[in-house]
């Protein structure tokens, strides 16, 4: 049985939702009495035509197969990304000598457009790899930013107290630097997944790894079937979300079993 915590926690999200389908479904009854026809299909569709085409994909086993392909492309590129972006995070902090050989060559990562990248890795690895090291390239940036000004913040007081009390190493890190840290990391991998999604798809877009969530995007555009690319879209945001939040449990469960 549902609580009424659950309940109110329902009732709090499901107005801001509400409210854009809403705006979806006015923009998209204004296009049909403009153009009229299939005005609307072809510029912007009802979201109801946009979810019957999203089920009638869903029962097919390859919608299950590209979804699958491409999370895993994207989901180890952000895991590379994170790992690499704390690494060099910790890094840079530690040594000045580091910071001023790494940081230029990440604020570089961090400019360039992705497309650039995406057509040099193309050219250098095959097109399969080429999704998860855009969205490994594409975090870095991110995950060193936050992490690297959260280490820097961290209250030197707090460490001086640790020391006096000796505390070990496990501990300074459990006890002083992960709650000191925590909303940096949550900011960083709430960024770090959406992005890793859009520039990964992105990506497949531009090199078409079959089977994958770009490679269905691209061609809808030979049939424009925009309810498809709607559809397509909403499976990519409704993966991104779903990450993210996978991403915040770990965290949880981590900072619990270092406290432990």
């Amino acid at each position: 049985m549902v609580s009424a915590k659950h309940w109110k926690k329902l009732l709090y999200a499901l107005p801001a939702p509400a409210f854009w389908l809403g705006v979806w479904q006015l923009c998209a009854f204004l296009v049909d009495r403009k153009v009229g026809g299939r005005g609307n299909e072809l510029l912007l569709p009802y979201p109801s035509s946009v979810f019957r085409t999203l089920a009638a994909l869903a029962e097919r086993r390859d919608f299950w197969g590209t979804v699958l392909a491409s999370l895993g492309r994207i989901a180890a590129g952000l895991a590379v990304g994170i790992a690499l972006g704390a690494l060099l995070a910790v890094l840079t902090c530690a040594s000045p000598w580091v910071n001023r050989l790494f940081a230029p060559a990440i604020r570089v990562v961090r400019a360039a457009p992705v497309a650039s990248f995406i057509l040099l890795i193309l050219l250098w690895t095959g097109r399969e790899a080429v999704p998860a090291v855009i969205a490994a390239l594409m975090v870095i940036p991110v995950v060193w930013d936050n992490l690297a000004r959260g280490i820097q913040a961290v209250d030197q007081k707090l460490l001086e107290l640790g020391r006096a009390y000796r505390f070990s190493r496990r501990k300074v890190v459990s006890l002083i630097y992960l709650p000191s840290l925590r909303p940096h990391i949550l900011s960083a991998l709430s960024t770090a997944a959406g992005l890793a999604w859009k520039s990964g798809v992105a990506a497949e877009v531009l090199c078409l790894p079959e089977p994958s969530l770009g490679h269905r995007i691209y061609y809808t555009k030979y049939y424009l079937d925009v309810p498809e690319l709607f559809a397509w879209t909403v499976a990519a945001v409704a993966l991104s979300m779903a990450l993210e939040g996978l991403l915040r449990t770990c965290l949880a469960r981590w900072e619990r079993e270092w406290a432990a």
